[in-house]
């Protein structure tokens, strides 16, 4: 019985880790950047399954025609063979100019330059989760990074804190977040849809917990997001529960570390001035629903350890946090 849960339990990790549309795996490339990685993998994968297949070859002969047999004489030894020897070493170095070639090719091709033209998106990692400027639209937000099908994208990654790593899986990457150095990727997505991704360096205690989301949009929608959802300032509280729990907000330390824009200037944390639009929070883990966002705001460190954002003191009543979920849901 031990033994067949083990196996079951192997299984159910095997599965759930191929589940999604878009699993995080670089063997599904939806960009040009994920492609020319992808093509070189399958490059060097065919040469070393063909090394793999003639050594595997020559041993099996080896061993079985020169197996040991009764009454047969020892074998002669033989001290070198030119021939062979030139063979072995010529053999292995040509190979490795087959492989060495294109991966530099790939290296320079992937470098991270892109046309003048180019959506910019800068990316800084956090203690546990992603911030994302695009400095010609004017517009800040968090976990979520929206671009357009087809338009190349210039993305300069960098960390506010420790070494984290932007790694979307299926647009190629990955790249560190190191701070006070600027990394750059490149890429022109080809397909529409939802891409998850997450950090790929240990960073702390909840690096499991930083989670991404890129989603490529088809250009009406891309354009829609900008001026619809995120142009402007905060969304005006509507409705007597919203309205309390905007007064909630400006009386707690949320202010001090969230910028709602027109509303509050803190830096710490993610800017919320529409949080309402996005999909998910804390890093991209949970659904930007009620339930969990009124779980968040109450005891963030017990849903993401080590989180900042930590319990207030003296705590929220849950009909402050009601309206607080109220208010940060209308900023759309």
């Amino acid at each position: 019985m031990p033994r067949l849960r083990f196996w079951l339990l192997t299984a159910a990790l095997t599965i759930s880790g191929c589940g999604g549309p878009y699993p995080q795996s670089t063997l599904h490339p939806r960009s040009d950047f994920g492609r020319a990685v992808d093509h070189l993998f399958t490059d060097i994968f065919w040469w070393a399954a063909g090394v793999f297949v003639v050594v595997e070859a020559l041993l099996v002969i080896v061993l079985i025609r020169f197996r040991h047999r009764e009454g047969r004489p020892a074998p002669k030894p033989t001290h070198g063979h030119t021939v062979l020897e030139i063979a072995w070493t010529l053999a292995p170095a040509v190979i490795l100019v087959f492989v060495a070639v294109p991966t530099v090719r790939t290296i320079f091709a992937t470098a991270g330059d892109a046309p003048a033209d180019a959506l910019r998106v800068e990316v800084t990692g956090h203690q546990w989760w992603w911030e994302y400027k695009y400095p010609d639209l004017g517009i800040t937000t968090a976990n979520e990074m929206h671009v357009p099908v087809g338009r190349p994208v210039q993305v300069a990654i960098t960390s506010a804190d420790v070494i984290h790593s932007f790694w979307a899986p299926a647009l190629g990457g990955k790249r560190d977040a190191i701070p006070g150095h600027v990394n750059r990727i490149a890429f022109r997505a080809d397909a529409v849809g939802d891409y998850s991704g997450q950090c790929a360096e240990f960073c702390g205690a909840s690096h499991a917990n930083m989670r991404l989301r890129v989603l490529v949009d088809a250009d009406s929608v891309f354009q829609a997001w900008v001026k619809t959802e995120q142009g402007g300032p905060a969304a005006p509280a509507t409705g007597s529960l919203a309205a309390r729990g905007k007064e909630v907000f400006l009386h707690s330390p949320c202010l001090a570390c969230h910028t709602i824009q027109g509303v509050s200037p803190g830096v710490i944390g993610p800017n919320l001035t529409h949080v309402g639009s996005r999909g998910t929070i804390a890093g991209a883990i949970f659904p930007n629903d009620s339930a969990h966002l009124a779980s968040w705001i109450a005891d963030a460190p017990s849903l993401k350890p080590g989180s900042l954002m930590t319990r207030m003191k003296p705590p929220l009543t849950d009909p402050d946090i009601a309206a607080l979920v109220a208010y940060l849901q209308s900023l759309k």
